[in-house]
């Protein structure tokens, strides 16, 4: 079988940070515009006449496309290359992104946005699969640490980014903005990226293709829509019980198909099953709680959702610095997966605590919690992502890639509805009887009758925003400490189970530079 070692006859790629660079740019359009669009809503509700159901699908139908769709995405990079499927994916996000920026009515903004989410789903898997295959393990951690911080950057910036674009530029700005840049990302892929494979499977799992994406959607939606529909509303539940059974179907047809799109193996690992829980139960506490953070800066302190987001880009700079120099990934050598998880998810739950805990109007406070929330999360997003990806073989890494941003995407979509479902709830709770039915802070803040009731309105929120971000604080700690025990018994287990093997062997799908496919080396599972 050749040779055991992790990166035996991995081919050693000269261009990789480079085109590193060029992924990390394309992950990044692709964050943004999960957040880029939330300052443009009046603007689009005047000149568009969107409604409130409109702008909700303006902003949803881009995450739901994108999140059923990343199983599938993932194992059609592995089957067709990643290469190949990279650009197929830029491609898509830039007619979908030129779309956009044309629309003019709502219902060709949302099919516009749910076209975007086709490319997305290909990119967000591509990039982490393509940079999976051109690094060797001694600069791996360091590469999916930069990749991850972009992530960061894309949430914090894309509010400012929309903003200043708005003040200058039409809205429809804030998508034409993309296409120089998948222009960009299209020639620097063509010219540079290694073409990667998985040796031949057999047919495509069609079957598996419909199950997962239409599972994954309902789930997704019934928690998208739960906040507002109500939780026990037929319409969700429904949803949510369709797509269970629609994912344990998926799962039924995979242990039974011939060539599965997704190896219900891996599930018997204890290290990655402990990995992909970790990712549901990080983002769930980590993303509900920087949404509460937003709100609290947008409607607490006053600024609008543009100047909220350049606050927030202390945050994201240093996930980027302590990544980009090596001082994540030296850390997490010297820790441990295990260790730099739950280190970097009490960090940012510290710096959490100091935010809402400690009094001040200033900005010392917000940015020195801001600081410790961001150390932590460079620790910790990292090592989590490293965890799912280093617990299955390297030449299904587009496998790997499509489950970790599926448990991310419905990890932070969880967390993003039960926050917030306490901070209403909290709220509700908390409002002066006369204003008892309002069903937001804005809807409240107008119902109030003088200046001692706005008062009360805005104390209450206040006060709910601190619960709910408390609450925020202890998923946070909670769930690193979980993913972190998980990952630590598992590897354990591993090494009482295999002790004349200190790592796992993998196979490796070496890049074709003729673009011919992947030539596959070492011992596998």
């Amino acid at each position: 079988m050749g040779d055991d070692r992790p990166d035996a006859g991995a081919a050693l790629v000269p261009a990789r940070w480079l085109i590193l660079a060029v992924l990390c740019l394309a992950q990044l359009v692709v964050v943004l515009d999960n957040t880029v669009l939330t300052v443009a809503v009046p603007v689009l509700t005047t000149e568009l006449g969107a409604s409130t159901a409109d702008v909700q699908w303006m902003i949803n139908a881009y995450a739901l496309v994108l999140s059923g769709l990343l199983l599938t995405a993932g194992s059609a990079a592995d089957r067709y290359g990643r290469r190949r499927m990279l650009l197929v994916g830029l491609v898509l996000f830039g007619l979908g992104s030129l779309a956009a920026g044309l629309a003019r009515s709502s219902e060709q903004l949302i099919a516009a946005r749910a076209g975007m989410g086709v490319g997305g789903a290909l990119l967000i898997t591509t990039t982490l699969a393509v940079a999976m295959q051109i690094f060797e393990a001694a600069e791996r951690s360091r590469a999916i640490g930069i990749w991850a911080a972009t992530s960061a950057l894309g949430f914090a910036a894309g509010p400012p980014i929309g903003g200043t674009i708005l003040a200058h530029l039409p809205w429809g700005a804030i998508f034409l903005m993309n296409i120089p840049i998948v222009l960009v990302c299209l020639v620097a892929g063509l010219a540079l990226v290694p073409e990667s494979r998985e040796p031949a499977r057999g047919r495509l799992d069609l079957g598996g293709v419909a199950l997962s994406t239409s599972g994954l959607t309902a789930v997704v939606w019934s928690i998208i829509a739960g906040p507002d529909r109500g939780w026990a509303s037929a319409e969700v539940l429904g949803a949510a019980a369709a797509g269970v059974l629609l994912l344990a179907a998926f799962v039924w047809w995979e242990r039974r198909v011939e060539a599965p799109m997704l190896d219900m193996h891996f599930f018997r690992d204890r290290r990655f099953v402990g990995a992909i829980s970790g990712v549901v139960l990080i983002t769930f506490g980590a993303t509900g709680a920087l949404f509460l953070l937003t709100q609290h800066l947008q409607f607490v302190r006053g600024y609008p959702a543009w100047e909220a987001g350049l606050r927030m880009v202390p945050f994201a700079l240093s996930i980027v610095l302590l990544n980009v120099t090596g001082v994540a990934a030296a850390l997490i050598r010297r820790l441990g997966l295990a260790v730099a998880i739950a280190a970097g998810m009490t960090m940012l739950a510290g710096g959490l605590v100091l935010i809402t805990h400690v009094p001040s109007d200033g900005y010392a406070v917000l940015l020195t919690g801001l600081l410790v929330m961001g150390t932590g999360c460079a620790l910790a997003n990292p090592a989590i992502v490293e965890a799912v990806m280093s617990a299955i073989p390297r030449h299904r890494a587009g496998a790997g890639a499509g489950v970790d941003g599926t448990m991310t995407e419905v990890g932070s979509s969880l967390g993003v509805a039960v926050l917030g479902a306490v901070l209403n709830a909290r709220f509700a709770a908390l409002l002066p009887a006369a204003l008892a039915g309002a069903g937001s802070f804005p809807a409240a803040l107008a119902a109030a009758r003088s200046g001692p009731e706005r008062d009360a309105v805005t104390a209450a929120f206040a006060a709910a925003l601190k619960d709910g971000q408390t609450v925020g604080a202890v998923a946070v700690l909670l769930g690193g400490l979980v993913a972190a025990g998980l990952l630590h018994r598992a590897e354990r287990r591993e090494r009482a189970e295999r002790p004349d093997r200190a790592e796992r062997p993998d196979r490796v799908a070496r890049p074709d530079p003729a673009g011919r496919g992947a030539a596959v080396t070492g011992g596998g599972r």
